[in-house]
């Protein structure tokens, strides 16, 4: 069954709702904007394989990362029902895109009062328009790493207000884990939705579907493949490798620009392989959760700046 139960994700951008346990104080996460999608030659790093030493052909996947805005702060209560909000301090003068999306209040919304409990989050809103061109931002929470709740709301604070770039959080080479809301097919049937093997003519003249809804006088169990919503969820994918970092976005924007996005024109991350999502949507990512091996900075040989544009 894979992931069950298939339904559509509630927004159109994800939420992460694990966080790596980091004794380090910072930034736990970032978000951008999927460009589109590329290809290098990377010098294969690794030991004892049999590309070792050379170079290896690597699809990657463009995101644009303009900088984060950090709106405000959430400190939350550990319960035995989980996190309880306890409090939250907002800035003074936030920038007028957020009327858009929330409503804002005329008084100053900072709050003299510290804040207490056990975990602080930050609550960042991006900056589409210099991006993806739209004026509505998003708004998500990301976690802070640290050994104490104070060592957290120190830093917190300094960032009230403030941009984070995604050259302040990782780096070349880094392991991150990528969390999207894929792309939406709609109403399909089981053959497309659970890859059940189609059916020959002589089973009541149908092909696609399935053979049977389960016994007789019974109901029908929800593990039957059967029609329903495909795609928009929200997926996870684990160890994804950071091959390349910058600024300067016409290092990696293809000639004719990227399909359905175009130039990448600020900070941006290549990511090694593919990436849940069409272009233009929202990706958010977080250093790996899983990860256990460390192949030091990707060589890039060559990078592919041609034209996506089909002929």
């Amino acid at each position: 069954m894979a992931y069950s139960p298939r339904k559509r994700a509630r927004r159109i951008y994800p939420r992460v709702h694990s966080w790596p346990q980091l004794k380090e104080t910072k930034v736990l996460g970032f978000a951008g904007y999927k460009a589109g999608m590329t290809h290098a030659f990377v010098k294969d790093n690794r030991k004892d394989t049999p590309t070792a030493n050379k170079e290896v052909f690597t699809p990657l996947t463009i995101i644009e990362c303009p900088p984060l805005i950090v709106y405000g702060l959430r400190s939350y209560k550990k319960t035995p029902y989980g996190l309880k909000v306890m409090g939250e301090q907002h800035m003074s003068n936030p920038s007028k895109s957020l009327s858009r999306k929330i409503i804002l209040s005329k008084k100053p919304s900072t709050s003299s009062d510290d804040l207490s409990g056990d975990v602080v989050t930050l609550i960042l809103h991006s900056q589409p328009k210099t991006a993806v061109g739209k004026k509505t931002p998003e708004i998500f929470e990301c976690h802070i790493g640290g050994e104490n709740f104070e060592q957290q709301y120190t830093y917190a604070k300094e960032l009230l207000g403030k941009e984070i770039k995604v050259s302040d959080i990782f780096k070349v080479g880094d392991f991150i884990d990528v969390i999207a809301v894929t792309k939406g097919k709609g109403t399909q049937g089981p053959v497309k939705r659970f890859h059940v093997k189609t059916q020959p003519r002589v089973k009541n003249k149908k092909k696609r579907h399935i053979g049977t809804l389960g016994g007789r006088g019974t109901a029908t169990r929800w593990t039957v493949p059967q029609a329903g919503q495909l795609g928009f969820f929200t997926r996870t994918e684990y160890n994804k490798r950071i091959i390349k970092l910058g600024d300067k976005g016409a290092e990696v924007t293809p000639k004719s620009g990227f399909v359905n996005y175009g130039n990448v024109n600020g900070e941006y991350i290549a990511i090694k392989g593919s990436v849940p999502g069409p272009n233009k949507r929202l990706i958010r990512f977080r250093p790996a959760l899983r990860h256990f091996v460390d192949l030091g900075d990707p060589n890039v040989t060559y990078l592919s700046v041609e034209s996506k544009q089909r002929r």
